[in-house]
């Protein structure tokens, strides 16, 4: 190890020494002093070691307001040296997202700084894909719905199974026929984001699921087209239009995407939220273009991603019309 390396370890041991102590907020002024000196230096290797590494400490002392502080300037050093997101980088960043505590407030922040400087630095315009599966797998695995739908939507090939389960488990002790409701709450983002592949693979887990879980209850047929496999439940109608929708866009004809929407004219009433998602998806698949007053793609997904997550104990059918953040378009995603 090189003299200047020795140093560094040095000041990493003495500010970790503080937090065995208990002198949290110590150890967290002193390690924002040190860095501030070394990212003045541009010494950013120095820099992001000292905050990653103490940021890790206070984090898995039970410390999240302090290590979250840290772990929000670590990403901030990130932007200033401008570094472009890669293993090693997100890495880092991934390490401590993990050990924050449920219901931290400053989680969700670095959270968005995270995605934030990816944006930035990397060549996903709405955020790294794995940043984004990471962080929506973790507000899954706490029943944080909402929240989880807004990053797995832009996650990597092995989000759409994390989100497809999780939509199920939110939807199992609700009412039958509200099940198209939660499969859409996949499918719909997905055919908006372009991602074909994950909106099928949202329908098979979801349908698989309650078909397994009815263990033949439900009359089903099974229609194909390309790498599509659709289960038709003819007692659910609207899990049956998101299935024959999924075909219709593999086949790309205007006038099949007419007569679904004719078909199914009465059962779509019931869920009036989708019908702006059903406008843009008729304008980018099927060439069908509808006059509108607003930015579109931006107020169909905050309609799909709003509200609050269901209470505890218990599921409750989504909000879809509740107001959210803002979702960046996804460009590049799987």
């Amino acid at each position: 190890m090189s003299a200047k390396g020795d140093k560094i370890e040095k000041i990493i041991a003495r500010l970790q020494q503080r937090i065995s102590e208990g002198q949290y907020y110590e150890a967290q002024q002193q390690t924002r002093v040190v860095a501030a000196r070394y990212t003045k230096a541009s010494n950013w290797s120095a820099a992001i070691d000292i905050l990653y590494n103490v940021a890790q400490s206070l984090l898995k002392a039970g410390q999240g307001g302090s290590g979250g502080d840290l772990c929000v300037l670590l990403v901030d050093t990130y932007k200033q040296a401008e570094l472009k997101p890669d293993s090693a980088s997100k890495g880092k960043l991934l390490a401590c997202l993990r050990l924050f505590g449920p219901g931290e407030p400053t989680r969700k922040k670095y959270i968005g700084e995270m995605i934030s400087w990816s944006s930035k630095f990397g060549e996903y315009p709405a955020g790294d894909p794995e940043l984004h599966h990471v962080a929506g797998s973790i507000y899954a695995e706490e029943h944080e719905a909402y929240d989880a739908e807004r990053h797995l939507v832009l996650g990597t090939k092995d989000s759409a199974e994390v989100l497809a389960r999780m939509e199920y488990e939110w939807f199992k002790d609700d009412e039958a026929h509200t099940a198209a409701s939660y499969a859409g709450r996949a499918i719909i983002p997905y055919l908006l984001t372009a991602n074909l592949r994950a909106a099928n693979a949202s329908y098979r887990i979801f349908t698989s699921a309650l078909i397994q879980d009815k263990q033949g209850q439900l009359g089903t047929q099974d229609v194909s087209a390309n790498s599509a496999d659709i289960r038709i439940f003819p007692s659910i109608p609207l899990l049956n239009f998101l299935g024959l929708l999924l075909l219709a866009v593999q086949r790309g004809g205007a006038d099949l995407y007419r007569q679904l929407m004719t078909k199914y004219a009465a059962n779509l009433k019931e869920v009036e939220s989708w019908q702006e998602s059903l406008d843009m998806i008729a304008e980018m698949y099927f060439g069908i273009t509808k006059p509108r007053q607003s930015n579109p793609l931006m107020d169909i997904m905050n309609g799909f991603f709003g509200g609050g997550a269901p209470a505890s104990g218990g599921a409750k059918r989504p909000a879809l019309r509740s107001p959210a953040a803002s979702m960046p378009a996804a460009e590049g995603l799987d």
